[in-house]
């Protein structure tokens, strides 16, 4: 049994970015983000570089790397051990984009405010 709970991210209009950004990556390169998830499934806020980089600000980035290309998937930790997956991106530069970076962070300000309206 896994450690953790590692799920999509979902807009409202039920778009999950970053399953969408898996699905798009080659077979090899998907087949290495999947293992990269996995393992953060199974060691949750354990998971260090080179698989694992906190971002700041509570946004964390998967990391995988195939020759030249590097994806990158972004998440952020839930209660009650969940995982949650924002977006990625294959990173053309040493610097992580600042729109991904705020995308990520938009995705849990929205995740978290419908997490809590669904408590109330």
């Amino acid at each position: 049994m896994s450690k953790f709970i590692v799920e999509f991210y979902e807009t409202e209009s039920g778009e999950q970015p970053a399953r969408d950004f898996l699905i798009s990556l080659n077979t090899k390169m998907r087949a290495k983000m999947t293992n990269v998830i996995l393992a953060l499934e199974e060691n949750g806020n354990d998971l260090r570089e080179p698989y694992s980089k906190p971002l700041g600000k509570q946004i964390f980035e998967l990391r995988t790397s195939l020759g030249n290309d590097a994806a990158r998937i972004l998440y952020f930790f839930y209660y009650g051990r969940h995982i949650v997956l924002t977006n990625g991106f294959v990173k053309k530069s040493r610097k992580t984009p600042t729109e991904e970076l705020e995308r990520a962070r938009r995705y849990r300000s929205d995740y978290l405010a419908r997490k809590e309206s669904e408590n109330e």
